[in-house]
């Protein structure tokens, strides 16, 4: 197996993350987008990971695997005072490239970030509640769940519970 590679995304990114995104949000509907990807231009994209690249707030992380960008995540500490202590992520990963290990890889760099960088106390994230996949490498590494949002997700006039989860750092 190819080495894989943990890397901050930088501005030179936005075009193969916006189509990689369009490819997992294909594979998935357990993100907050599909096939489409994001709506946001290869410009704008690009303006966002550069706004980002040497803040200690936020931080955009890539997983390759030669060249390829197979995976992503990005965190995001809360600016407002009273919530400055604490931080939420996102991770996606090629459904082709699930279960090698690349999840635990992004995530160990966002807790790595969230705690020596961002200075975070806790972090979050939601989880689709039937994400069992997800769900066990986010307790692998220490997160609970501590509560349900139901009718998170609405996808063809279902409602879709999600999990939220944090951890103490």
């Amino acid at each position: 197996m190819s080495e894989i590679k943990i890397q901050r995304a930088s501005s030179d990114d936005a075009k193969e993350i916006l189509s990689l995104l369009k490819v997992i949000g294909s594979e998935s509907d357990n993100l907050s987008f599909d096939e489409n990807g994001l709506s946001v231009t290869e410009k704008e994209e690009a303006d966002f990971l550069s706004s980002i690249e040497h803040s200690d707030r936020e931080a955009f992380f890539v997983a390759r695997k030669a060249s390829e960008i197979i995976g992503t995540a990005h965190y995001t500490a809360f600016s407002k005072k009273r919530m400055a202590h604490r931080g939420e992520f996102g991770i996606c990963v090629r459904k082709s490239e699930c279960g090698k290990g690349i999840g635990s890889r992004l995530l160990e760099e966002v807790l790595r970030f969230a705690k020596e960088v961002a200075r975070s106390e806790i972090v979050s994230l939601e989880v689709r509640s039937d994400n069992q996949g997800a769900i066990r490498l986010y307790k692998k590494f220490g997160f609970e769940k501590t509560g349900c949002f139901h009718g998170f997700f609405k996808i063809n006039d279902e409602l879709i519970d999600f999990d939220i989860m944090e951890k103490m750092l």
